[in-house]
């Protein structure tokens, strides 16, 4: 395993975290309501993370293969992405989650990243 690889396997570790740190956070301070829908939008940024990286390998298999890739599996990723667009708008609306605690959540990936570049700075092995 790379470093990359390592990396990469440990973001979904600091969605965990943040998500239940964030969600026991806005609980307290905004309600319930607002607790559920960055729960939402964590999970939701959790799925968003399992799609990049799936349509990344697959992109990188298509690289290697030195073939032409079908013109189908573009679209088919772009159906999957608008799907849990849909379905979170959807859940969002019917339930009454708090919509912007629900995007707060869905932060919870680029922040997952800012944490894995500062923990790879901080215990990088100088030579």
């Amino acid at each position: 395993m790379t470093g990359f690889d390592e990396g990469i396997a440990r973001l979904p570790k600091w969605m965990l975290g943040l998500g239940l740190v964030g969600t026991g956070l806005t609980g307290q301070f905004f309600g319930l309501a607002a607790a559920a829908g960055f729960l939402l939008g964590a999970g939701g940024a959790y799925v968003n993370l399992r799609l990049i990286e799936r349509f990344v390998d697959k992109l990188g298999r298509l690289a290697m293969a030195d073939k032409t890739p079908p013109k189908t599996r573009g679209v088919w990723l772009l159906i999957q992405f608008l799907g849990l667009v849909t379905g979170a708008f959807v859940i969002l609306k019917v339930t009454g989650f708090n919509i912007v605690a629900a995007l707060c959540g869905f932060l919870a990936l680029p922040a997952a990243v800012l944490l894995e570049i500062l923990y790879e700075l901080l215990t990088y092995g100088h030579s």
